[in-house]
């Protein structure tokens, strides 16, 4: 008899799941596994991905080949973990190696940058049939805190990218509320008028719709009555003083460093700690096919501190546990420099970082050949790393949602937990 989890969870008492849930201790990864997504949600679980767009080199950042002409001209340096070592264009990341997670066996199949970010954000290659949902619409879904007046899913420093943060299947309630600029309030927030006359202005906006109540048109106009229910219950909400960077203190400020990424990632902390479940900060110009190695520096400086200071904010505030961070871009870059002294696209091998969560820090998880062409060792696929994902998040990668048509698609399509990640 095969007994699911969400079966076996209905089988335990609830004070028992509770207990469990609010216990000092952190939890284990297989005590996750026990535990509803309610209780989870009530623990508040939350996820922060750093996204590098463009998709980095594997050996400019935590998969160095100091040893091998692929490596390049930057080299590698010691970490806080006896024998590893990363890039040297990431000397703050070094310092917290102890609590990162490292696959370096990362494979996939695409190579063009919009179907490699669909696929890195959706678990799904691109279909013309399906509009996949996001992660973080997947996660704002599973066990985003109902209660909480803000966005369940907030995407920072987004150009051009709302393609890879919608909700898809799951409607607009679970795109995410996008900020281009972390460091002011998100644009149209702040109220113009009495709250008592906003109030009057949405009973008639509703008046105005129950008019046009069609049946052509009644799924646009409930999609619409509910993004206005949620921009005004947010706009209105006291929590709003989450989004609100002056109110950390200078010493903050400068502990993460300086420029937008900087700043979201404090402006992610500050976040998760308010409630929200799952951000995603940007860094963009991670396409390196010429001057690979000057770009690469410069855009790990930006990455390099913030990142860091990221997780030992969120540990020092007992919330690492609890939040996954996920460091990754789409795909990998060539192991050749090309004529341009650039790295071209490659997904057949590339690396994604991990830290919290319940993952197991001080690890580096598969390796590639000395090359770096392939991978010789524990290969990770994106099923695998959702599948992963969902574990950390005590989501269950096997529940469904149901496209237009009746069909039923799995959060996560096969792939198996990466089980060396919880140790």
């Amino acid at each position: 008899m095969v007994v699911s989890r969400r079966d076996f969870v209905k089988w335990i008492p609830a004070s028992a799941l509770a207990g469990a849930a609010f216990a000092s201790a952190p939890l284990s990864w297989h005590d996750r596994l026990c535990l509803g997504a309610d209780v989870l949600r009530e623990r508040g679980m939350a996820c922060i991905l750093l996204w590098m767009q463009g998709g980095p080199s594997q050996f400019e950042t935590f998969s160095p080949k100091p040893e091998h002409a692929n490596g390049g001209e930057i080299g590698a340096i010691d970490t806080a973990v006896p024998g590893v070592q990363i890039s040297a264009n990431f000397p703050h990341v070094a310092q917290v190696a102890d609590r990162l997670a490292i696959i370096r066996s990362m494979t996939a199949s695409e190579g063009n940058h919009q179907r490699a970010s669909q696929l890195m954000h959706t678990g799904y290659t691109p279909s013309a049939s399906v509009k996949y949902p996001s992660l973080g619409s997947l996660v704002h879904q599973q066990i985003g805190d109902r209660d909480v007046e803000l966005p369940g899913f907030v995407s920072i420093g987004d150009r051009g990218r709302s393609n890879l943060t919608r909700g898809g299947i799951l409607g607009v309630e679970y795109d995410a509320f996008t900020m281009q600029s972390p460091d002011r309030l998100p644009d149209n927030t702040v109220p113009t008028t009495p709250e008592a006359r906003y109030r009057r202005r949405l009973s008639l906006l509703d008046s105005l719709e129950e008019q046009t109540d069609t049946a052509s048109l009644r799924q646009k106009i409930a999609d619409h009555r509910n993004v206005y229910k949620k921009a005004s219950r947010m706009i209105l909400s006291p929590q709003m003083t989450a989004f609100d960077l002056s109110e950390e203190s200078t010493a903050a400020r400068e502990a993460y460093g300086e420029g937008d990424f900087a700043a979201g990632c404090l402006l992610a902390r500050r976040l998760v700690e308010a409630g929200v479940t799952f951000v995603e900060v940007v860094s963009n110009g991670w396409d390196t096919h010429q001057e690979n190695f000057s770009k690469t520096a410069e855009l790990a400086g930006q990455v390099d501190q913030p990142f860091a200071q990221l997780i030992r904010d969120l540990e020092d505030r007992g919330r690492l546990d609890r939040t996954l961070v996920i460091w990754m871009g789409e795909f990998g870059r060539t192991p050749k420099i090309n004529p341009r002294g650039g790295r071209d696209h490659y997904p057949k091998a590339f690396n994604v970082a991990l830290a919290g969560g319940g993952a197991r820090g001080g690890q580096v998880i598969g390796q590639t050949d000395k090359a770096g062409t392939a991978v010789s060792d524990r290969p990770v696929k994106v099923p695998d790393l959702f599948r992963s994902i969902c574990s950390s998040l005590g989501i269950n990668a096997d529940d469904e949602n149901m496209s237009p048509i009746g069909r039923p698609i799995p959060i996560v399509d096969g792939g198996a937990v990466v089980e060396e990640l919880f140790g």
